[in-house]
């Protein structure tokens, strides 16, 4: 069944798996063919030919099955049926003679790769025949007393022949081998059934019709592999279907999302760069209702042809996110040469004419772009995304048709939009007066330590504006912890901490709500991780671990000692300082404790004594 043309891709010979099935196949096949009988009839022989010319016959008409790139033919049902009716070595011998003009025919593939399939086949063949003969099984007539002897020669090689396949593709792309074998059974399982169920045809026909029972079989068989074929052809269609946009030819919002994850896990082990382009329309929206709808849509088709015609050639994947949004997904690009290929499209896509463009405001068909670097501090595509989006919007900002990439420096006026940002977030944080005074006051206080790191770690407008608002809201998840523990004199039992510490999850999804406050989550979701690793609630360590989540970490723990707690004596500033640095490596990063260090040494007196109420002055 593992058909010859199976190995398409590169695979390098060395491979230990590509060696281990040739070793094992070529020991079976040696091993089993001393056995092999040449006492035949001339019926016999003329049969055993005909059997021979009917696996070349069927091997070309081949027909594919999931997962792309795996072919199959019936093949397998006259290998089979001459194990049941002439034995493992007469099966093996007409295996080796096929293999051999298969690899005439097929010049071009390296001969190790037929030496690989033909291995395989073997293993399969030899497991097929043990487990038969083994059983009970008898040459010949198909005995129903002995079905079970055939039942699992055939459950024998349907198992070998999935778990190579499996093996295979674990090989090139090293997936999950598990959810490979669940996706190749679900989708194939027909499809090997009914080749298993025609070798018993087959050696019925054979022993009770000879060549006339195998030519029936042979119509019979090319019929199904032509069935088979129109079948896989539909379920590619429906397949295409189901991740292409069908109004711009590019793939959809869902085969996004799943290819996004897919080549982050991808860059992470690889260490290898990864770029994500947000692409927005310019204007869309007055073009649509100047125009009307269909033209909208055919102005949607030409961009997305576009950018399917560049994508391809650039070895990137071009998506329709939604409305007129779209993505550019660039494996192996860093943030400058993403920056490069998006400009040069934004150049193409200005010079491209199209009815009616004259009326928007650049008098050409127009986008924004937001350009996101992949970096080891990103944990989840939603993440990845949303920094891409950030980026696209101050594109926008600056007055459209331009690329930015995020984390770039920005106009004043962001600056300024800061204050209205910590009112909101103080309308939140008044909540804890009732609750809980000391939360109230301490996210202040850090508030104010990370308005100071800010400048003295020297961030751009966008990033200091995320740092100290991420730092004024990184507690708000303790809304959700009950009154009793949260104002808890006592030291907190196992069960009371287990609640403590899901109030970065809970601060997490309440940010997420507000499309405002999205890029804060990483802030508090992960002030409590430890530069060890040894933090929760993922437990990342050291550049896992976003810098500035780092630096809030220091900041969060220094204020916690030198502050009032319920569940925790109050340190000094030279005890709390002296606390820094001998979990410095440990709980917290080296080189930031050391600058946040100089910085408290550096001034004259505790900054958390300072408790009135301050907007930044901008």
């Amino acid at each position: 069944m593992l058909k010859k043309h199976l190995f398409t891709k590169s695979w390098i010979p060395k491979n230990l798996n590509a060696l281990l099935f040739c070793t094992l196949g070529t020991f079976l096949f040696l091993f089993s063919i001393r056995h092999l009988s040449f006492h035949y009839t001339p019926d016999e022989w003329a049969l055993l030919g005909s059997m021979f010319a009917a696996s070349l016959i069927l091997y070309f008409y081949t027909f594919q099955i999931p997962p792309e790139g795996s072919k199959q033919s019936m093949d397998s049902a006259v290998y089979l049926a001459c194990l049941f009716i002439f034995g493992t070595p007469a099966a093996l011998a007409l295996l080796l003679l096929s293999s051999l003009l298969f690899a005439l025919f097929e010049q071009k593939v390296s001969w190790w790769k037929h030496l690989t399939n033909f291995s395989i086949y073997t293993i399969m063949i030899f497991g097929a025949g043990t487990v038969f003969h083994g059983l009970g099984g008898q040459l010949g007539q198909l005995q129903n007393g002995h079905l079970l002897s055939y039942v699992g020669a055939l459950i024998i090689y349907f198992t070998l022949n999935v778990l190579c396949i499996s093996i295979y593709y674990y090989m090139i792309d090293q997936s999950d081998i598990l959810h490979m074998l669940k996706g190749l059974l679900q989708e194939s399982m027909l499809v090997y059934l009914c080749i298993l169920i025609l070798s018993l045809v087959l050696t019925i026909l054979i022993v009770n019709n000879g060549i006339t029972g195998l030519i029936l079989f042979l119509g019979i068989s090319i019929f199904l592999s032509h069935l088979f074929k129109k079948l896989f052809d539909m379920y590619l269609q429906l397949q295409e279907r189901a991740i292409r946009d069908q109004r711009t030819g590019l793939f959809n919002h869902s085969y996004f999302e799943s290819l996004l994850e897919k080549e982050i896990k991808f860059a992470r082990s690889e260490s290898t760069p990864l770029s994500l382009a947000m692409i927005d329309i310019d204007d869309f929206k007055r073009y649509n209702d100047h125009f009307g709808h269909l033209q909208g849509d055919r102005l949607l088709g030409l961009l997305g042809s576009i950018l399917k015609e560049e994508a391809a050639q650039a070895g990137i994947t071009a998506s329709r996110y939604g409305g007129e949004e779209f993505t550019l997904l660039m494996p192996g690009y860093t943030e400058q040469e993403a920056l490069i290929f998006v400009n040069t499209l934004r150049k193409r896509v200005n010079d491209t004419p199209f009815e009616g463009v004259e009326v928007l405001p650049h008098a050409c068909l127009s986008f924004s772009a937001g350009i996101s670097g992949y970096h080891i501090d990103i944990h989840d595509k939603s993440m990845f995304v949303l920094q891409a989006d950030q980026a696209l919007y101050d594109a926008k900002k600056q007055g459209k048709n331009i690329a930015y990439i995020n984390g770039s420096s920005v106009p004043l006026e962001q600056e300024i939009e800061i204050a209205q940002d910590v009112r909101d977030i103080e309308q939140l944080l008044n909540l804890f007066l009732y609750k809980d005074i000391n939360t109230f006051k301490h996210s202040k206080r850090v508030f104010r330590y990370a308005m100071d790191m800010s400048l003295l770690l020297k961030l751009d407008a966008v990033t200091r504006r995320q740092f100290v608002l991420g730092a004024l809201i990184h507690d708000i998840g303790k809304l959700e912890i009950p009154w009793e523990i949260l104002n808890k004199r006592d030291s907190l039992t196992l069960t009371e901490w287990d609640v403590v510490k899901k109030h970065v999850n809970w601060g997490k999804e309440m940010a997420m709500t507000n499309d405002k406050f999205k890029e804060l989550a990483p802030y508090i979701e992960l002030h409590h991780e430890r530069y060890d690793g040894t933090g929760y609630p993922h437990g990342y360590k050291a550049a896992e671990i976003p810098l500035l989540c780092r630096m809030l970490t220091i900041i969060d723990s220094f204020d916690a000692m030198t502050s009032e707690r319920p569940y925790q004596a109050t340190k000094s500033i030279e005890e709390a300082v002296k606390e820094l640095r001998a979990c410095s490596g440990t709980q917290f990063d080296p080189e930031l404790s050391e600058l946040f260090i100089q910085y408290i040494e550096g001034k004259s007196g505790p900054v958390h004594a300072r408790e009135e109420h301050v907007i930044p002055n901008l």
